[in-house]
Parts: C-alpha cells; structure tokens; sequence
C-alpha cells in the first residue's frame, strides 16, 4: 500500500473513501466496500453495453446482455425460471422483457415443452457472443494483466463476491420481515 493510502487509513480525518458516510458508523469498511461495489457495477454494466455495441448491437442493455450471455452457456436451452435464478434477479418480468427483445433481434429461440418455454441461442446468437469475447479479450483481459492480480486471487475475490451476496440477500429478507 503506498504511503498516501496509509495516511488516510491511520487517522486522516477523511476517512475511507464511501457514498453515505451516515451509514458507516459501526462498519466504515463496509461502506468503502458498498462504494467499490457501486462504482463497479456500474462500470460493468456500462463496460458490456459499449462491448455489445462494438459487436454492432447498440440496444441491448446490460440485462439483456446478461441474459444473453446466460443462455448461450453451456450451449443448453435455459427457461425463464433458471435465467432469473442464475443471474439472481427477483423480477421476472425484467427478464421476460430481455426474452422479447433478444427474440425479436433473432439473437434466441424458444421452444416450448408443456408449459414451459425454453430459450437457446440462435446461430446469429452464438456469433455475437463469440465476437463479444474476443472483444473482451482484446479489451478487458489484456489490460488485467496489468493490475498484478493473478488468476488464485481473482478466485478468491470472485468467491467473496459471491458469499456478501448471499449476506446481502439474507439481510434484504430480513428487512422485509420487520
């Protein structure tokens, strides 16, 4: 850590860097980890819009990018339900929306077996994704190099991640309950 940031965390009376320093009196580092946590998701999200539009798709937006992106995994066809709980998105009709819109740009496909419908890729699907990742390895993993973050620890902060959802979710279900 170099000298300018140690400075701050022992005692300058800026504190750590947060969007709502009234909500970190107990937890000043969970509000610089909210902060980082918004100012990267919305980089993301703005990072896979001008990525699709790079692939000649400028209407998609991030959902619909996440959506698209989670059907072509695998290569299996998805139904609304699983999508939704992948990517951990509690409106369905969000995702419904992306559906219609990936449909009508031919990007999927739906079939339906009984009452459900399943979604695939279509081959013009399956195309763009593949032009997006070689658009994200030109963009994106070429220049993660460069941060000295090896692959263990990307694991690692991936799998942290993961689990402060899951707190998150917890405390949301909680909140809900009072």
């Amino acid at each position: 850590m170099s000298k300018e940031n140690n400075s701050i965390r022992a005692g300058d009376p800026r504190g750590p860097i947060v969007s709502s320093e009234h909500l970190s009196h107990r937890a000043k580092e969970l509000s610089e980890f909210e902060f980082g946590l918004i100012i990267a998701g919305h980089a993301f999200n703005r990072w896979m819009v001008r990525c699709m539009t790079a692939t000649g798709l400028p209407e998609l937006g991030s959902l619909d990018i996440l959506v698209l992106h989670s059907i072509n995994h695998r290569e299996r066809a998805k139904k609304l339900a699983d999508i939704c709980l992948v990517l951990n998105v509690e409106d369905s009709h969000t995702v419904s929306y992306s559906l219609k819109k990936l449909a009508k740009l031919e990007l999927i496909s739906g079939e339906k077996h009984g009452k459900e419908t399943f979604f695939k890729t279509t081959e013009e699907g399956r195309s763009t994704c593949t032009h997006y990742a070689e658009i994200r390895e030109a963009c994106l993993v070429e220049s993660l190099s460069s941060l000295g973050i090896a692959r263990e620890d990307m694991h690692q902060i991936a799998g942290a991640l993961r689990a402060m959802s899951g707190l998150y979710d917890q405390a949301a279900r909680s909140a809900a309950s009072l």
